[in-house]
């Protein structure tokens, strides 16, 4: 084989996978009978009418595996429809038999690389063969081959699309995993730094003080836990080999600072900022603080770009016994969106690698909810 064929053999199925099933397959399974049924009795002009519908209807629950086995449900469905057709000595006139075309788009949207070059070499089998027996009229072989090319060529694209789609989010979800690791990063070096500072200290008082060696201990020892605390936050967190950043790790005492655009304008968002318990927000983990922060810049950037006829910013950032509750809430009106952004994606994924839950969506009352809860359980364990 030539290398581009051999590297589509190779291909692997598509990203992000494919949905077992979904509510529209039902409806489409449940209707395709009925209207099979329903052009059978309509058109008394076809040969092997209620033959042609019998098959049909039979090949229908095809469409329900089409996903997780393309290939499969293609070759049995072109497989019967091509003995039919040998057997009757004709191809199906019926219009419902374009259902069959799902069944190409499949292949191409979610098959491994060589269900798709099977699936090539089984369409252009199926329409080979019975033009063999019958010949065509060469405008309708064209018309048969440019609609299956353009069905094929449309499973590719979005196929395509979709898979630049999940490289692009799985960049920015490496991206923050980075982002993280250097929060965390900058802590752990101010512990092992204060660690060295008071080691060294405490050699220098122990001959002449023991009782202040001693307390030297015990500050080494609590800085100690907490570096190994930090440190079991940092596993499988990324971090790429260049120099870091030395501007130090933001935290929530800097949310204050979202209310503070760099450049406002007149008629500007106005951004309202409130930290319950402020000491205890305070005595927070580096590493949640910096989450907390970033989660809600990201989360008022946003609506300042994106927030249509906004007039208002609600950051309120909660610490409870159970953990850290951080809503953002703006005024506007949502603009509309298929699927969540990269910057949702980020938010949801910093959340994640703390052990907590990110939500944005429509506010009850109008305007958009940005919602993230980071458990203690999520940054202690």
């Amino acid at each position: 084989m030539t290398s581009p064929v051999r590297a589509l053999w190779s291909a692997p199925p598509a990203q992000p996978p494919a949905p077992r099933r979904v509510w529209r397959d039902w409806v489409l399974v449940a209707a395709l009978p009925l209207l099979i049924v329903i052009e059978a009795a309509a058109r008394p002009d076809v040969p092997w009418r209620w033959a042609w519908a019998a098959v049909l209807v039979v090949l229908v629950p095809t469409l329900l595996w089409r996903r997780i086995r393309p290939f499969t449900m293609l070759a049995i469905a072109f497989a019967v429809g091509t003995a039919v057709g040998l057997a009757t000595g004709g191809d199906p006139q019926l219009i419902t038999t374009a259902y069959f075309l799902v069944l190409i788009y499949a292949v191409m949207r979610w098959g491994l690389g060589r269900a798709m070059l099977g699936g090539a070499a089984l369409v252009l089998a199926g329409i080979v063969i019975p033009a063999l027996f019958a010949p065509p009229a060469l405008g309708d072989l064209i018309g048969e081959l440019a609609v299956v090319v353009t069905t094929s060529t449309l499973g590719i694209a979005f196929r395509w699309r979709a898979g630049a789609r999940e490289r692009e989010l799985e960049g920015v979800r490496l991206l923050e995993r980075e982002q993280l690791a250097r929060d965390l990063h900058d802590t752990v070096a101010h512990h092992v730094s204060a660690i060295a500072i008071q080691a060294q200290a405490g050699t220098a008082v122990a001959p002449h003080d023991p009782a202040a060696a001693a307390e030297v201990l015990r500050v080494i020892e609590g800085e100690a836990s907490r570096t190994l605390d930090e440190m079991r936050s940092m596993v499988r967190v990324l971090r790429r080999a260049d120099a870091a950043e030395l501007a130090p790790a933001q935290g929530i005492a800097d949310i204050p600072r979202l209310a503070q655009p760099a450049a406002p304008e007149p008629g500007s968002l106005v951004v309202d900022v409130r930290v319950d318990d402020e000491p205890a927000a305070a005595a927070l983990p580096p590493a949640v603080g910096a989450a907390v922060f970033r989660i809600a810049q990201e989360a008022v950037t946003n609506a300042r770009r994106h927030a249509r006829d906004a007039t208002r910013i609600d950051v309120h950032v909660r610490v409870e016994a159970e953990g850290v509750r951080l809503e953002v809430r703006d005024d506007g009106e949502p603009a509309a969106s298929a699927a969540p952004g990269f910057g949702i994606t980020g938010m949801t994924e910093r959340a994640a690698l703390l052990g907590g839950t990110c939500q944005a969506g429509p506010a009850p009352g109008g305007g958009w909810l940005v919602s993230a809860v980071l458990p203690r359980a999520g940054w202690s364990a």
